[in-house]
C-alpha cells in the first residue's frame, strides 16, 4: 500500500487521543461557562481542520494554485487559534503586558503571511 493511503502514524493517533481526553476534561470542568466550552470546542475543531490542511498538503501535486489555497487554510487557523488563545491570555495580564501579549499575536499572524505568501519559494 502507498505510504500516503495509510492511516496517520501511531504517534499522532496518540496524540489526538491525548487531546481528546484533556478536551473532555476541560469541557467536564468547565460546564456551566459556555464560552469556555465553546472555546475548547472550536480550538479542538480548529486544531483537527489545521492537521487535515497539513496532510492535504503534504499529498498535494506540485500546483501552485492549489499550494496557494492550502496555504492559507493553514495561515488562517493557526492565525485563528493564535487570536484565540490570545484572547484568553490577556485578560489575565496587566494591561501593559496584555498589549505586549496581542503585540506578538499580530506579529505571529504576520510574520506568517510573509512566509506564506510574500517571500520567495
Amino acid at each position: 500500500m502507498d505510504q500516503q493511503q495509510q492511516w496517520p502514524s501511531g504517534l499522532t493517533t496518540l496524540g489526538f487521543a491525548v487531546l481528546a481526553c484533556n478536551s473532555g476534561l476541560a469541557v467536564y470542568s468547565s460546564w456551566g461557562d459556555a464560552g469556555s466550552v465553546a472555546f475548547v470546542l472550536l480550538a479542538d475543531t480548529a486544531l483537527l481542520l489545521l492537521f487535515l490542511c497539513l496532510r492535504q498538503f503534504e499529498r498535494a501535486a506540485a500546483g501552485r494554485a492549489r499550494d496557494d489555497r492550502i496555504k492559507a487554510e493553514v495561515w488562517a487557523l493557526t492565525t485563528l487559534l493564535t487570536a484565540m488563545f490570545a484572547s484568553r491570555v490577556e485578560p489575565l495580564m496587566p494591561p501593559a503586558v496584555g498589549a505586549v501579549v496581542w503585540a506578538m499575536a499580530v506579529a505571529t499572524a504576520a510574520a506568517g503571511f510573509w512566509a506564506f505568501f510574500l517571500s520567495n519559494p
